[in-house]
């Protein structure tokens, strides 16, 4: 193993995600992101996937405005800050360019119900926001860009640059801009975690979140598809 490797697996970050182990990669190399980079995606499912994912926009930027709130430094939260207006405008537009596209009207979006999966990530990251400590916050929102990030790597060589729904939620979550803010919340995760005893009391509150969330990620996957 070398130096780097070492270095690499002893982050926190690492130990998290092999503690998710086989669950991760079933996010990463779900058929969700393989169709919707191929672009044959069905439009249900994408609809279904559009207007459960647009309904905890709302829960995602308080968890990250509370990480920002609770940062250690000017320097942690200034990125966090800059990412916060890209998700409120450039990804909070996609959405609504994506319902146009497909048709989905105002009160088909307002009276769809909540997903048991929305409900629960919904619920995670308010509950983590106003309650829970900042390795927590972290460890719960880095799943979120760490996943897609991962996913959005993948297939991006792959990408079918048709159907502006699907190449676009590729290039979100892809890029240098958007690997300089997962790489930014795994530095930050990791310092937590260095800060903290192998079998802390902290540790393992964070493990668990990670965990629940990755659970969550591939729940909202397989929900697109079952519902």
């Amino acid at each position: 193993m070398s130096n780097e490797t070492a270095k690499d697996a002893d982050r926190f970050t690492e130990e998290l995600r092999a503690t998710a182990g086989e669950e991760w990669e079933k996010i990463v190399h779900h058929k969700f992101t393989n169709e919707i980079a191929a672009g044959t995606i069905d439009n249900d499912v994408l609809k279904r996937y559009l207007i459960q994912d647009f309904r905890f926009l709302d829960a995602f930027v308080q968890l990250l405005c509370s990480i920002i709130a609770k940062a250690r430094s000017l320097g942690d939260r200034i990125p966090l800050c800059q990412f916060a207006a890209v998700i409120t405008s450039k990804e909070a537009t996609y959405f609504q360019r994506c319902f146009d596209k497909l048709g989905v009207s105002d009160e088909e979006r307002d009276n769809t119900p909540d997903a048991d999966c929305t409900i629960g990530f919904t619920n995670l990251m308010a509950n983590t926001a106003h309650n829970g400590t900042l390795i927590e916050m972290l460890a719960v929102i880095t799943v979120c860009e760490w996943s897609y990030m991962s996913w959005g790597n993948r297939v991006l060589g792959g990408t079918v640059r048709e159907r502006f729904e699907c190449f676009e939620w590729v290039d979100l979550h892809t890029g240098e801009n958007f690997e300089s803010i997962v790489n930014h919340l795994r530095y930050m995760l990791d310092k937590e975690g260095a800060a903290e005893n192998a079998d802390s009391d902290a540790k393992k509150a964070a493990t668990k979140k990670f965990m629940e969330a990755v659970q969550l990620e591939q729940d909202f996957f397989n929900f697109a598809y079952n519902a």
